[in-house]
């Protein structure tokens, strides 16, 4: 009896010890965000757990209840499902799939798994786990999309493009093709964001992308956003209906008409095309790039708003021209530049009215590189700032020397770039340097070109204003080559002008040059400005200017620039 009453005690706290387990077992599950489906393998009966009935709203009791559970999902989605569901007809104990609600707006993930019993329960346990991954498709989705598309234009990034551009090449070996590549830079687009913001910039991105994806053909045709400005498109088998020339012109049309800004603002662009072919360009996605990208640098030194292909002397030209760069480095570090100076004499009596500096370089082979050249370089990767210092303080310096040794004054004339201008800093700069080296400012000249009056013609007033101020003279250089407003030189502070070259050089030959070279004398003078001719090579040349009235006169056939020691033996005789 006692043994009895043992035993009913015992089977009594197992029974409540599975009861509790049970409740802890359902507060567990409901709280989830999961849905369960148990079944015992050796019977129809199936039980539901947790949020199973909140996601899918359909109660299942027995096996054949699947059939009502199915129309809860996509129609091409059920025989996955199924199979999921019903894995022991296939021989499986472990399934899975996942799968898309009826109007595919929900995302879940069903995972069945058929296991061995324990001492409870007889035959095989078999749990079907439900769970909602809409959002963990929404992040997997976002990743993907930022793999493989650029996030301003929605066209495709840079890594993608390459990737598939890769692919282009690989296939192209195969079918004996050609690839053309076009880098497409949007010209001035600084200024757009400079004048406009940058989310007038992005919005015109946007437009532009969105144009560039309508021109995308399956296999034929990708586009990315590089960079910036810059886009790319890959053509393969560029030929008939898919030409580059086709292609460009669509571009062009495009661009003749304005990008419409949600503000209502109209924006009209134009760009340059650089274009380069695989495999005569490069045998990579990278070479092709890369050769392109040295196309539009080119487009844009020839004036912008061009189509040019890729050729080998455009390479050897970019080469060189990184050469020089790298060279230029190290001189700026090292002020590895010398100075010469071109004197200028007063036309009537060939007196010495001062001179202008010129600075040259030797690089480390001996070779002189014109200013020409690697000026636009320093100007381009921003070595201008330190070069120009040390032009302007070497040029002081040496105008120092001269005028305490011979006690003598004359114009110390000094090119000053137009990057320079732009700097904040620039008139501090300059009387800094000429308090250094305890030069007067009367005998300072500084000349300027008149590009540097385009950009910020106010900006630039204020600036020489103030150095006129100080009592520094203003020289505008070049003038009648560039865009020879009469407008700026009623309002700009200048006191000389300087005819350019070019005139010089057919004056004597031509009758329109002739007529524009003595309109500009007559009317410098009427306007109380001193004239200078650059570049007088000869007798008749002088003698010409002399009579037009020219004030001053610079050139070879009266002296060539000079190194400082030239000039000392010139200034030696003239004690």
């Amino acid at each position: 009896m006692e043994q009895n009453n043992y035993q009913l005690d015992l089977l009594k706290a197992k029974n409540a010890q599975l009861t509790k387990s049970e409740h802890i077992y359902r507060i567990v599950c409901e709280s989830s965000d999961y849905g369960y489906l148990y079944q015992c393998l050796g019977s129809d009966e199936i039980l539901a757990f947790g949020s199973f009935d909140k996601m899918f709203g359909v109660e299942v009791h027995r096996t054949r209840d699947f059939e009502e559970l199915l129309e809860k999902f996509h129609d091409e989605d059920r025989k996955a499902v199924l199979e999921t569901l019903t894995p022991e007809e296939y021989g499986r104990e472990f399934s899975t799939c996942e799968c898309r609600s009826e109007n595919g707006h929900i995302w879940y993930r069903i995972i069945t798994r058929i296991g061995k019993s324990d001492d409870v329960f007889e035959g095989k346990d078999k749990i079907i786990t439900f769970m909602n991954i809409t959002k963990e498709k929404a992040r997997h989705s976002d990743l993907l999309y930022m793999a493989y598309y650029d996030m301003t234009t929605g066209i495709y990034n840079r890594n993608y493009f390459v990737s598939l551009l890769t692919e282009f090449i690989a296939r192209a070996d195969i079918d004996k093709c050609r690839i053309s590549l076009l880098m497409i830079d949007i010209d001035d687009f600084k200024k757009i964001n400079d004048v406009q913001g940058i989310i007038i910039g992005d919005e015109l991105l946007q437009q532009f992308g969105f144009w560039l994806k309508g021109k995308m053909v399956k296999d034929r045709i990708i586009c990315c956003h590089i960079n910036n400005d810059i886009f790319c498109v890959a053509i393969y088998d560029a030929t008939g209906a898919y030409s580059v020339e086709n292609f460009y012109n669509d571009l062009k049309k495009r661009l003749s008409e304005s990008f419409i800004m949600s503000s209502g603002q109209e924006i009209s662009i134009t760009a340059s095309v650089g274009v380069a072919e695989y495999p005569d360009a490069g045998g990579s996605a990278l070479d092709l790039i890369n050769c392109a990208d040295i196309v539009v640098y080119n487009c844009k030194k020839m004036g912008k708003n061009l189509l040019q292909y890729f050729e080998a002397p455009i390479l050897d030209d970019f080469l060189k021209n990184v050469d020089i760069e790298n060279k230029l480095k190290e001189a700026a570090f090292n002020n590895n530049f010398m100075m010469y100076y071109q004197p200028q004499y007063v036309a009537k009596t060939r007196r010495l009215r001062g001179v202008e500096s010129l600075i040259r370089w030797k690089d480390d082979t001996g070779k002189m590189i014109p200013p020409s050249v690697f000026i636009p370089i320093a100007e381009k990767n921003g070595l201008i700032d330190h070069i120009g210092h040390f032009v302007v303080d070497e040029s002081l310096r040496q105008y120092k020397k001269w005028s305490e040794f011979y006690n003598i004054h004359f114009k110390l004339s000094i090119n000053i770039s137009a990057l320079q201008y732009k700097k904040d800093d620039f008139v501090d700069s300059i009387m800094a340097l000429i308090d250094k080296n305890g030069v007067d400012p009367s005998d300072v000249e500084l000349e300027i070109t008149e590009s540097i009056l385009i950009d910020d013609f106010e900006s630039v007033t204020a600036k020489l204003t103030r150095l006129r101020n100080y009592g520094v003279s203003i020289s505008l250089d070049d003038f009648g080559t560039g865009y020879s407003s009469l407008s700026y030189l009623k309002k700009f502070p200048i006191d000389t002008l300087k005819v350019d070259k070019s005139f010089i050089d057919t004056v004597l030959d031509d009758a329109s040059t002739r007529i524009i070279t003595e309109s500009i004398l007559n009317m410098s003078r009427a306007m109380g400005f001193e004239t200078i001719a650059e570049g007088v090579e000869n007798e008749r040349q002088f003698s010409y200017l002399v009579g037009a009235g020219c004030d001053v006169i610079q050139g070879f056939y009266l002296g060539k620039p000079l190194p400082s020691e030239k000039i000392d033996e010139l200034l030696s005789h003239m004690k």
